[in-house]
Order: structure tokens, then sequence, then C-alpha cells
């Protein structure tokens, strides 16, 4: 018997931390690995869809009626609102820039934290992908929300900055009060973005995710690489693009300790 699509979220409620090109790496790696993955993006920056499109095309998809921004208004089964990208096995629903008012329309809906869930009910019953990974826009909010109760696990991404830890309490005191809806939502872990190990601030920041109870930092950490910036600039994931590169290596090595949890 084939196991569950397993759905992971991406998400953290401080922006710059790297959180959709961790994403789109992640999906592209385990592609790599045999996996068939479905990537959907839940923000309104498109910066998961920049990440596999043109600029020409997300606006396309951003501007048209098969986003998902379409998709939760009309609270639709998402299986008509996905689009083939240029890998093999990896799909995407793209997002809009309307989902900058899609609070408001969550709160006229009857059950609203969960319409993400039953939008991909559909999906996930048909087998047909190993895994969903959701990016997360930066916020706390009902959206935020929607994601969550839609997810299984969820990976937060966390810049080593001075300010990379900044409102992490916040995010994990809204998890505590996600578990109070849905109780099976895990914890996946902390991946740590943007790294230069001749900072302080590196070892600062293991330290202290370390020392937090209950809550796995994975071994693999992604450090500064220009080849994440190019890739970004040619709309690939670095993966991809650049194969060679220490990040591309870095993230199919975050790629297999996420695999493996499975």
């Amino acid at each position: 018997m084939a196991a569950r699509t397993k759905v992971i979220c991406f998400a953290n409620n401080k922006g710059g931390s790297g959180k959709s090109t961790t994403c789109s790496n992640v999906g592209y790696g385990l592609t790599q690995l045999g996996r068939k993955v479905l990537l959907i993006d839940g923000d309104m920056q498109l910066n998961l869809s920049l990440s596999l499109f043109d600029e020409d095309t997300v606006l396309g998809f951003a501007q048209g009626e098969k986003n998902l921004y379409g998709a939760i208004r009309r609270q639709d089964g998402l299986e008509d609102y996905i689009v083939r990208t240029p890998y093999d096995d990896l799909d995407l629903i793209p997002s809009s820039t309307l989902m900058s008012s899609i609070e408001y329309e969550l709160f006229t809906k009857w059950q609203r934290e969960y319409i993400l869930k039953k939008g991909i009910s559909g999906i996930v019953a048909s087998g047909k992908y190993d895994y969903i990974l959701i990016d997360a826009p930066p916020t706390l909010g009902g959206w935020v929300m929607n994601i969550l109760c839609a997810s299984d696990e969820i990976i937060i991404p966390v810049e080593a900055s001075p300010w990379g830890l900044f409102g992490l309490g916040n995010m994990f005191e809204f998890l505590d009060q996600m578990r109070q809806i849905t109780p099976g939502l895990k914890l996946g872990g902390i991946v740590i973005t943007k790294v230069d190990t001749r900072k302080n601030y590196f070892r600062q920041t293991i330290e202290t995710l370390r020392e937090l109870d209950d809550v796995k930092v994975f071994d693999t950490y992604i450090r500064v690489d220009s080849g994440v910036e190019w890739s970004q600039d040619n709309n690939a994931p670095v993966m991809a693009y650049r194969k060679s590169s220490r990040s591309a290596k870095e993230y199919m090595e975050l790629t297999k300790e996420i695999d493996e949890a499975r």
C-alpha cells in the first residue's frame, strides 16, 4: 500500500528567512529522490511561483483564473488549478497578488479554517503526489491558520542573523493555539538559512535553537551562496540551475533529512 501524501508547510512570521527558496529547492530535491511533488504558493509576493517560472508567466497566472486565490474564493477543489512546471514530477498551484485580500474573503466563509484542507482533500485522496509543500506568507492570521489546518507538519526556516530569531516566540505561541484546532499538526523542525560561519551570531543562533525543548533543528544548514541569487534571477531552483554549487548540495542534504523523517 502506497504511503499517504504528506503535506508540509514552510512558515515563519518574519520575512527574509529564505522560506520560499527552501520550499522550492526541497520540492525539486524530492523529485530527484523519485518523489512526486505539488507546490502551493500561498503568498501574495509570488516568490515560490517565480522560482519556477519567468515573471510574465507568473503574472499571467496571477491575473487569470487559474490560481490559488480564485480557488479559495470559490471554495473549489484544487485539482483544476494545478499547472505543470518545467521539471518532471514537480507541479504548482500558483498564487495571485489578490491574496492580499484573502483574510477578508475568509472572514465571510463558513468553517473558514478548513477551506484549504477541503480544497486539497481530493488531491490527497488521489495519492498522485508523495508530498504537497505549501509556502505560507510571513504573517500570523486566518490564512496561515488555514494553511496549518491543511498541513501535517510545519518546517520553520530561520535566518542566521541578529534579527533571525525575532518573533519566533510568537510563532511557537501561534502553533500552540493551532494545536487546539488541529492537534495532529507536528513541528517537523527548524532549518537555519543564510548562514555565514565566520559570524558569531551563527553559533549563537544554533546554540539558542538547540536549547529549546522538543524542537528539532535540522543537521543541515544553508550557507550564504551567490548561486541562490543567480538561480532566483533565472527563475529556477538552485539545485536545477547550478547543481554543483554549495547551496545546491546543502539543499539536497536537507531534502534527504526531510524525506528520511517521513
